[in-house]
């Protein structure tokens, strides 16, 4: 087996202020959806920051296939050799669009043209911040992950942990736990995992898998596990790409990193090797620790979300995450004009 084989890197991008997209998001949208949050397209001027990232701590990336709805940034140089631009007709069958969900574009990556068949998922919150190697994402052609597992406690205002329960739902139809880690125990214990086994240990007498921890950083992915999941539950992602938003209804594109981890196709990897900021959940103060982080490039990986801010609290914020991106990025990639 090719230890080393091609690794793509795909991230999704939706540029909130084309009056366009705009246009045609109202003319679908219902009164109220759950992606009807400013805060879910606001845009921080992160994204060549994205890429410089890429190109200096991953310069090994076969190919980039950066997808959207049709807008593309003015600076950036689409005939880099590296780069694919990738429309949503481009790839998602037409009974879906136009589409304003992110399961949509998510479950379908797949059927993009010339993707590798091992990949990385990005979404355009998450970012490379240190040197990365292949061996962070792949090794001998499997995943690199940590397996633990979690429990997804459903609020109203939570939607996202509806939907998490939806993908473990799936999960529990054709994998079994007691099986799955009988088979591989040191895939979910592994001491890899550190403090993050106190979630697994009492867990893992659950009759079903109980849920799985989502650290919301890049996703190691391949396409055949896709198509393994669309040929097995072709129902269910079908009914959630037919929403034209996201929907608590829906399952996503966690279901295909589950899938991956339940039928032990994975190699452990160290849950430390990104971190992933909560403002929302741990306070606004996220901002300036991940500004730190990122300045003194303590994690290869990170991920920053977004939540409800002022338009002072927003400039302020986005001022110093730049800043702390400007100091370890200061260079244009050569994806920039």
């Amino acid at each position: 087996m090719n230890e080393n084989p091609s690794i793509d890197f795909v991230i999704i991008w939706v540029d909130g202020s084309d009056p366009e997209w705009l246009a045609q998001k109202a003319e679908y949208a219902p009164p109220s959806h759950s992606d009807s949050r400013p805060e879910r397209y606001r845009d921080w001027g992160l994204l060549p920051y994205w890429f410089r990232g890429v190109e200096k701590f991953a310069p090994w990336v076969n190919r980039i296939h950066f997808v959207t709805w049709g807008h593309i940034p003015e600076w950036l140089s689409t005939s880099h050799p590296k780069l694919n631009i990738v429309r949503h007709e481009d790839y998602i069958p037409e009974k879906y669009l136009p589409t304003f969900s992110s399961h949509t574009i998510e479950l379908n990556l797949h059927r993009i043209k010339g993707l590798s068949e091992n990949f990385v998922f990005f979404n355009d919150d998450t970012f490379v911040t240190a040197p990365v190697s292949k061996e962070d994402f792949f090794k001998n052609g499997l995943p690199c992950d940590s397996a633990v597992l979690n429990v997804h406690c459903y609020a109203p205002s939570l939607p996202i942990q509806m939907i998490a329960i939806n993908d473990t739902g799936l999960i529990n139809e054709h994998f079994d736990i007691k099986r799955t880690i009988k088979a591989a125990p040191l895939n979910w214990l592994s001491p890899l995992y550190g403090k993050l086994l106190m979630r697994t240990f009492p867990l893992m007498f659950c009759p079903r898998f109980p849920g799985f921890y989502q650290p919301h950083l890049p996703s190691s992915l391949k396409i055949s596990t896709i198509e393994e999941v669309w040929k097995a539950e072709p129902e269910a992602l079908d009914r959630t790409c037919m929403n034209k938003f996201r929907s608590a209804y829906d399952v996503n594109q966690w279901l295909f990193r589950e899938w991956q981890l339940a039928g032990n196709r994975f190699v452990p990897r160290s849950a430390g090797v990104g971190r992933t900021f909560y403002p929302d959940r741990d306070g606004k103060d996220e901002f300036v620790r991940a500004a730190e982080v990122i300045s003194k490039q303590k994690k290869k990986l990170i991920c920053i979300n977004d939540c409800k801010l002022t338009e002072e609290e927003f400039e302020e914020y986005k001022t110093r995450i730049i800043s702390a991106f400007e100091s370890i990025l200061p260079d244009k990639s050569g994806f920039e004009e």
